[in-house]
């Protein structure tokens, strides 16, 4: 891999986790996930535009991910409410790669090899080990938890619509098209149910930034996609997990256990096992 795909990707992966920990930590994360939704859907329209590559036959493959995606932001914000950034991100990120291997196998009759089934368990104990065990769990944390487990699943879900729907249409015009209907949504259902006064507590400069640099970690894994092969980007891109774990608890100082951290490290390297053994 060359050096310039792995800072590509690894810049993503370190973007895409501290901007999750910044935004999980905040007040009102449904008024903050909106806001920067809709802020990066405007800064980048004319770059959609000056790219433009839409076939009509990605159509249908843009409703079906707007309306995954719009479900992942949901379950996502409402995930950060009532959990750590350290138990939401590393199972909600954990566990999608490993239903779209899932979903290959059952539905699109994809082989699966001995280092995916190892990478498979790998994660699973990981995200064990980020739940805790035993009696002492929070029910915050089981309710953030069964919330993480639904987000990952939308995010295997607009995966396979992607990677399909990307056959008819350039990647910045598809994923403009496809967030625009979900920031509308969801701004006026969170509109509806926080109130104007959550908006205007999240409404700041800094969440627009991290709206802004959320989206342009896309544009970063494609360049890193260009110069290096999918499996290899794929597998330094989750190191957003150890990522947002450290910076949970150095940062926002959340309470990571020894395990916890152990088990984001682990689900990193089981996702990285799972992608590298295709």
């Amino acid at each position: 891999m060359p050096a310039s795909a792995f800072l590509l990707a690894f810049a993503a992966a370190f973007i895409h986790g501290t901007s999750n920990v910044f935004v999980g930590r905040r007040q009102e994360p449904e008024a903050a996930f909106a806001f920067m939704l809709v802020v990066g859907v405007i800064v980048f329209a004319p770059i959609a535009v000056l790219t433009w590559d839409v076939e009509a036959a990605a159509i249908p493959y843009i409703a079906g991910s707007a309306a995954l995606e719009l479900g992942y932001f949901a379950f996502l914000a409402a995930a950060y409410r009532i959990a750590d950034v350290s138990l939401v991100y590393p199972v909600a990120r954990g566990i999608a790669p490993i239903l779209v291997l899932l979903g290959a196998v059952v539905f699109l009759r994809h082989g699966t090899t001995a280092g995916q089934v190892v990478g498979i368990v790998a994660v699973a104990v990981g995200i064990l080990l980020v739940r805790g065990v035993g009696q002492l769990v929070r029910n915050a944390d089981r309710r953030g938890f069964l919330l993480a487990l639904t987000s990952g699943a939308f995010i295997a879900g607009y995966t396979l619509v992607d990677k399909q729907g990307l056959a008819h249409a350039a990647p910045i015009p598809f994923i403009e098209l496809v967030l625009i209907g979900p920031a509308i949504m969801y701004l006026i259902a969170i509109w509806r149910l926080r109130g104007v006064r959550a908006f205007r507590q999240e409404a700041t400069p800094g969440i627009a930034i991290v709206g802004i640099v959320l989206f342009g970690t896309y544009i970063l894994v494609l360049f890193a996609l260009r110069l290096a092969p999918a499996a290899s980007v794929s597998a330094v891109r989750e190191t957003s997990i150890v990522i947002a774990s450290a910076v949970a608890a150095l940062v926002a100082h959340e309470r990571v256990t020894r395990s916890r951290f152990a088990g984001a490290v682990l689900v990193t390297a089981g996702i990285a096992l799972v992608v590298l053994s295709d």
